[in-house]
């Protein structure tokens, strides 16, 4: 799933490339895809893009009035191209979602000072692999409307987001720190890879109680999410959607890496089921080598 350093690439990118192009066409190839009705999604078409910007994990493009948010859930992806094909979309087959058009004026290839003009005619396409649908396209007349950008939290890379306010979430939690991490309505951005990264990080036990960390810990924990965070989301703006997956898993310590060494400590990295995902960790670094159980079976494994 993008997380928000990848929202964070995929939005400075497609801002560099549509801001000023005119959304020329738009077709909608899964209809489950797209959750609103009012207005109609034709209503973007001749619309001028005004700007892309990254909200939690969601893209919003603003055409002048009308905004386009999509999710790209677990796992949706956006294919960007410079020469999108003319062929019309049909519904319910390959693993396209969406298709979005675009015209923008560019100087000639040549570059040349006062040379001749054209249009460049550029696409993306949001894709979806797998049958689990989830990716979600949302036409509103502000970013607000969409439920799951209303209910976000705090961005931890916001200038608000200080120290005292994410010492203040903890407290009023009764949650485990890796829920919370994920917890869309407490922190916006963070989910199931950068969690495990962040508690890696700051030597923290995935099933440690939120309410219960100490001063220094939380200090350390905030450290940590700014640390994580800042040196992905500098990994990840500038590169193309297609170069964002492999940046990703390069960066990664103990997320995906299951029965590899710790790069810190060389001990061996354990899985765990976790709600609908698995997390991975470091029992060296983060559990003083106790060995978390399937939370399905029982707590530990002694």
């Amino acid at each position: 799933m993008p997380e928000l350093p990848e929202v964070a690439g995929l939005s400075a990118f497609l801002d560099t490339r549509l801001r000023g192009a005119i959304l020329t066409k738009i077709q909608i190839v899964s209809f489950a895809v797209l959750k609103t009705a009012d207005p109609p999604y034709s209503a973007l078409e001749g619309r001028e893009i005004t700007g892309v910007q990254r909200m939690g994990k969601f893209i919003v493009l603003d055409a002048g009035g009308i905004q386009l948010a999509f999710h790209l859930a677990k796992a949706g992806w956006l294919r960007y191209t410079e020469s999108p094909s003319p062929a019309v979309l049909r519904p319910g087959k390959g693993y396209i979602a969406a298709r979005l058009e675009f015209m923008k004026a560019a100087a000639d290839v040549a570059g040349a000072p006062g040379g001749p003009r054209h249009d460049l005619h550029v696409g993306i396409d949001l894709t979806e692999a797998g049958t689990r649908k989830s990716l979600a396209v949302h036409v509103v007349r502000d970013p607000q409307d969409v439920p799951g950008i209303a209910t976000l939290g705090p961005d931890p890379l916001s200038a608000s987001f200080d120290l005292a306010t994410f010492a203040g979430i903890l407290a009023a939690s009764p949650q485990q720190i890796k829920g919370l991490l994920r917890n869309q309505g407490v922190i916006a951005g963070i989910g199931n890879a950068y969690s495990d990264e962040i508690l890696h990080a700051a030597r923290i036990s995935p099933f440690a109680l939120s309410k219960t960390l100490d001063e220094n810990t939380v200090r350390v924990l905030y450290e940590s999410i700014h640390s994580v965070l800042g040196a992905a989301v500098a990994e990840a703006v500038g590169k193309a959607p297609n170069e964002l997956k492999d940046a990703k898993r390069s960066t990664m310590r103990v997320h995906g890496r299951t029965g590899q060494p710790c790069p810190v400590c060389g001990t061996t990295i354990r899985e765990v089921s976790f709600a609908d995902r698995a997390l991975q960790y470091c029992p060296g670094c983060q559990t003083n080598g106790k060995i978390l159980a399937d939370r399905r079976t029982s707590r530990f494994v002694k």
